[in-house]
């Protein structure tokens, strides 16, 4: 199953900001994908006055056997690009692959 992992920088002035934009962001993409899992994390220290965070996401295998599509991708990444304000630099996409288990 094919999930998301997208990291980036934000301003620890901004994080505030940031986050109410991720949340209201992930929020809105449950709305519209259904069976969408939307995480957000952030690493517990900071460099420079930056955090790192990273959104996770995955589907339902019984919505979406394979996972997050390209297609899906597509739609996460561009909403994101349309209403995160307060990050720094560029989101960085992987995409990785669950292991059978």
């Amino acid at each position: 199953m094919r999930e998301l992992f997208v990291y980036y920088r934000v301003p620890a002035a901004d994080s505030a900001a940031a986050e109410d934009e991720v949340r209201s962001l992930q929020a809105d993409l449950r709305a519209v994908i259904p069976g969408l899992a939307a995480r957000l994390l952030r690493r517990p220290d900071q460099t420079d006055g930056r955090q790192t965070w990273m959104e996770i996401y995955s589907i339902e295998p019984a919505i979406a056997a394979d996972g997050v599509s390209p297609s899906l991708q597509a739609i996460i990444e561009a909403r994101a690009a349309e209403r995160l304000t307060h990050i720094e630099g560029s989101r960085h996409v992987e995409v990785f692959l669950a292991c059978a288990s």
